[in-house]
Parts: C-alpha cells; structure tokens; sequence
C-alpha cells in the first residue's frame, strides 16, 4: 500500500490577516475600561503621556535587541500619521472624555473606526473596496453610533466630540500604520511610532504627573500599565500585522465587534450594565462584518 501524505492547505494571507486582526481587536477592547480605571486618579494628559512612555521603553528596546530596520525618507509621513493618530491625540481624546462619561459610553463610537480606517485606506493605499462593501460598513457604523446617540438623549455632549476627533485621527493612523507595516513589520511601525513621540509624551507624563502617586489606587495603576503595555504595544503589533495582510477596509472591519468584548470588560471589572439592546445590536453589527467581509 502506499503511504498517503495528507497535508493541510496553506493558509491565505487574507485568512492570517483577519486572524491577527482579530486578536488586536481582543487587545484594544481592554483599552477604553483600562482608560477608564486609569483617569479615576490620574490626570488625563498624564495618562495619555505615561501609557506612551510605557510602550516606547518597550518598544525601543526592542528595535534595539533585535537591529530593526530603520525608516526611510518616504516612511516620514506615514510615521506622523501613525505617532499623531495613534500615540497623541487618540488616546488623550479618548482619556479627556471618559474622564466624564463611562467606558460603555464611550465605546460606543469606536463603531466608527472601521469606517474611518477603510476611508483613510482608500486615499492612502490605494484599495478600491466594492460598493455593497461600503453599504454593509455604513450600516454596521450606523447601528454602533445610533445606538450611541438614542442612548444619549439624541444629544452631542463634549466627551462625544472628543471620540468623534479620536476615532477620525485613529482611523488615519490606522492606514498609515499598514503602509508602514508592509515596509519595515508590524511590531517595528508602532515602535518606531512610540519612540518618535518619545520626548512629547516623555514632556506630558512629568508635568501632569501626579503631586502624591500614594493616594492612587490599585485599579488605576492596572489601568494605566494595560493601557500602555497592551492596547499601545502589543495590540498594535497584531494589528497592524493584520491590516497589512489582509488589507485594510476588510480587516478593519473587525473593528466593529470591539465594542461589544468591551462591554464584557467593563461589567466585569468596573461594575457597568449591559443592556439587551447592546446584546441585539451585537448580533446586528457582527451579521454587517461577515457581509461585509464576502463583498470586500
């Protein structure tokens, strides 16, 4: 008889890049509740300054360990993009309203990040998803930012204005961050990211630090570490590493399932209801990701 070798299929990159894209997403919907803990006893500023330190550090020894490929002329802008919209006014949008509001409050908007990183995709990289794409993507976003709004009493307060700015600059940081992963690696884009913004964070942290770092408690502390060690780093490097692979509009979609792994997040270690509405507009948005998906 003869032996008959049975081998598994390779697997596509567009399988891989949904699959980091997916674990990134795991990472980032830790970010809003861990910011949330964190601005209980920090200040914002200080927060958004601190959790960059925190990845830069890493994040340089790294490209230093391991003699990471260094960024050319024609990676500056991307890099701008990515410290900008990513490291800066991301997180200290997002740190300045959940100052106000609740985790669950605020992650209602990241519905709007898929959209945002398709459109910034398509004017930097060049993607030309099909048109049911960008049906299934609106409504998916629509669902998320409607429900954000009714919630509210239809009313746009300031902390909705700082996540509407966070989700629009992110977004852009987001598709430059695939550009700059598909040249030098995904771990080494938002390094190299961190470590640019280095000395502004490095700026922020000393001047907004605390007056007593005794009077913090526990929670804060974890808080501001997640945020700075897993959704600034390591989040990234899965991210990115999936957006490059499986393209950016297609796997920022995933993006629209996060806010609901935070919801989970949030009633289990900061005490914050989920309604049945959120469970049904869960089962809604997922249902516009794996349409979306077919079509891209």
């Amino acid at each position: 008889m003869t032996d008959i070798a049975l081998t598994a299929p390779p697997i596509s990159d567009k399988t891989k890049g949904l699959i980091y894209g997916f674990l990134g997403v795991l990472v980032f919907s830790g970010s809003l509740p861990a910011t949330r803990a964190a601005v209980a006893d920090f200040d914002p500023i200080f927060v958004t300054g601190a959790r960059a330190v925190i990845a830069g550090v890493l994040g340089a020894a790294m490209l230093f360990a391991l003699k990471a490929k260094r960024p050319e002329k024609r990676d500056l802008l991307p890099l701008i993009g990515v410290t900008l919209g990513v490291v800066v006014i991301w997180p200290l949008m997002i740190a300045f309203s959940l100052k106000v509001v609740p985790s669950a409050h605020g992650t209602m908007f990241i519905g709007l990040l898929p959209l945002m990183t398709a459109i910034f995709g398509v004017l930097r990289g060049g993607e030309r998803p099909k048109l049911r794409f960008w049906l299934f993507a609106v409504a998916g976003s629509a669902l998320v930012v409607g429900y954000a709004f009714f919630s509210n009493g239809l009313s746009l307060s300031t902390p909705d204005l700082f996540m509407l700015i966070g989700v629009t600059v992110c977004g852009y940081g987001y598709a430059e961050g695939a550009q700059l992963t598909r040249r030098l690696g995904g771990w080494q884009a938002i390094s190299w990211a961190l470590v640019f913004g280095m000395p502004l964070m490095l700026t922020l942290s000393f001047f907004y630090a605390p007056a007593d770092f005794h009077a913090v408690h526990a929670a804060s502390w974890l808080g501001l570490i997640y945020a700075g060690l897993m959704a600034m780093l390591v989040g990234f490097i899965f991210w990115y590493r999936g957006l490059a692979l499986g393209g950016t509009a297609s796997v920022g979609l995933l993006q629209l399932t996060q806010p609901f792994f935070s919801f989970v997040i949030a009633f289990l270690f900061l005490g914050e209801a989920i309604s049945g509405a959120m469970i049904a507009i869960t089962v809604a948005v997922v249902a516009c990701v794996v349409a979306a998906r077919r079509s891209a």
